[in-house]
């Protein structure tokens, strides 16, 4: 599922927009409430995420912000450092046995739930069980594995009828669905039916009482809590440190506002920087701007491909020669080339198997009539090309208004259907023909640590009825995906990542539309903050 993106104002007025906020800085000027006094600034780190909170069970959505305050809440089992090594989390360590066919895991001494009760070996094994239902790691674990159980409080195992050599890379994956160790009767509940009471085992305590939908989230430091005593801090390995009483999740929809607020002093920290607000914010000597999130977003367009047009590979191919991913990058973007990347296939600048390979569908020579060419030689008839368009989503509507103009100029019947985001989510669960309510074509956002590798990529599954909205069926890449699984050392990887894009620019389960990435900026009276993902810890008051 994709979720809501970074609420950036529309870029239309950026000038006008700088030239205030340098203005009421320089003035002394609060749009909001005075700055924090000292006593407080030292117990509460205030923060402004990229989007509200909306759901509290992270297995119940993709949403970066559930994501996030899942980090928060609870732990994993292992967690990932920047050059994406297995690092112990709430796992002491394991041992492989029988060609890696049995799994056994002992759990830290010492590790509690917000209730005061230990963590158990029965509360990891119940959780993953939980979590092999929704993510795509467990997905693919759960066809080997013959058992799972607890051997006592802290240990458990698995066995398998293969080798399932990523087993700690899933175990311990930062972003999509993480594998949180919950309470077993919290685990125990269908994912399909999200939790709404958290009790974690992290270094924040959710305080359900004080939340304010659209406004607040607020957390409390949990006095217990047993940290991973040792591993790089980065990304989501090592010790996760709350070194503040309290944290204060402000959302702020108006960057104007939210960038203001830094200045001020009313905030300490911003997630994501607006674009056409880093040339103010990066010059103001009372705060840092750095880019600490390490795989920037990634803009893809899903179609449809259980109806035509799009159900033939042919005509998808067609569109390639006029996709120019400088044109959607530039529409969100500007022109900074600083903030954006093209020339991108199906692994993101950052991942460790991107290649060239395939790559000359996007980088050759741009040809709208060849398209053209194309699209009639594919057998297209006429059929109306329905792409929804979330309207009050910036980035998602600016890339659709793009997209759609592509699919004029090469000659689909192209419309838009005008939507809210609501409407967005519900429309695209739809698998009916276009006249029936279906939808061709939509515009989707991930974060590009989450399309790595093939193991994780949501948008590279192509296993027909039982993949992502769009539906895509192709054995070839289902083929190669599970390959990966069972190729060990990176050089081996890295070749098969090649072959997965040639087949990929065959049957393109959806065209890649370029990576942009975001600058998080903070108060500089904050030490440096943890790098890999953007989360309020490890940081204190210097």
């Amino acid at each position: 599922m994709c979720r809501m993106p970074p609420s950036f104002v529309s870029v239309e007025h950026p000038v006008q927009r700088r030239s205030f906020l340098a203005g009421a800085a320089g003035l002394g000027i609060g749009l909001a409430r005075p700055a924090l006094a000292a006593g407080e600034a030292r117990r509460v780190l205030r923060f402004v995420p990229q989007s509200d909170l909306r759901v509290l069970d992270p297995m119940a959505t993709t949403a970066y912000a559930t994501r996030n305050h899942g980090h928060l809440c609870w732990d994993t089992l292992y967690g990932l450092d920047a050059e994406l090594k297995p690092q112990p989390q709430l796992a002491e360590g394991h041992v492989v046995e029988e060609d890696g066919r049995l799994w056994t895991f002992t759990l830290r001494q010492g590790p509690r739930f917000h209730d005061g009760e230990p963590v158990r070996a029965q509360d990891a094994v119940a959780s993953i069980r939980r979590w092999m239902l929704r993510d795509l790691h467990g997905q693919t674990l759960a066809t080997r594995l013959e058992d799972i159980r607890a051997l006592d409080d802290r240990r458990f195992v698995l066995r398998l009828s293969r080798p399932f050599g990523l087993m700690l890379d899933a175990l311990g994956k930062a972003s999509t669905y993480p594998c949180f160790i919950y309470p077993e009767r919290f685990a125990r509940q269908d994912p399909s039916r999200a939790f709404t009471e958290v009790v974690g085992s992290g270094p924040y305590r959710y305080l359900a009482e004080e939340r304010a939908p659209g406004s607040l989230v607020a957390y409390r430091r949990f006095e217990n809590y047993s940290p991973a005593p040792r591993g790089p801090v980065s990304l989501t390995a090592g010790p996760k440190l709350a070194l503040f009483d309290r944290l204060e999740l402000r959302h702020t929809p108006d960057a104007t506002v939210a960038a203001e607020a830094l200045q001020s002093g009313q905030v300490d920290w911003w997630e994501q920087v607006a674009p056409d607000l880093r040339p103010v914010l990066k010059h103001d000597r009372n705060l840092t701007m750095d880019r600490l999130d390490m795989g920037g977003t990634v803009a893809m367009l899903r179609v449809n491909q259980l109806h035509p047009p799009f159900d033939n590979p042919a005509l998808r191919r067609a569109l390639l020669p006029a996709l120019r991913q400088g044109d959607f990058m530039t529409a969100i973007m500007g022109d900074n080339r600083e903030l954006w990347r093209e020339n991108v296939g199906c692994f993101p600048e950052g991942s460790p198997i991107a290649s060239e390979a395939g790559l000359e569908a996007i980088t050759g020579p741009r040809d709208v009539e060849a398209a053209q060419r194309a699209v009639r030689a594919a057998g297209y008839k006429g059929e109306k090309v329905a792409v929804l368009h979330p309207t009050d989503v910036v980035n998602n509507s600016n890339l659709t208004a793009v997209a759609t103009d592509l699919f004029q100029r090469v000659g689909l019947n192209a419309e838009t259907v005008s939507c809210d985001w609501a409407g967005f989510l519900q429309r695209r669960a739809s698998r009916a023909p276009v006249a029936e309510g279906g939808w061709s074509a939509l515009v989707v956002l991930f974060g590009g640590m989450d399309l790595a590798t093939p193991a994780g990529h949501p948008l590279l599954r192509a296993n027909g009825e039982r993949a992502w909205f769009g539906w895509p069926d192709s054995p070839k890449l289902e083929a190669l995906r599970d390959r990966w699984f069972d190729t060990g050392d990176l050089a081996a990887q890295q070749k098969l990542g090649r072959e997965i894009q040639r087949q990929f620019f065959q049957d393109l389960p959806y065209y890649p539309l370029g990576q942009y990435l975001n600058d998080s900026a903070w108060r500089s009276s904050l030490s440096a903050p943890r790098r890999g993902m953007v989360l309020p810890l490890n940081v204190k008051r210097v």
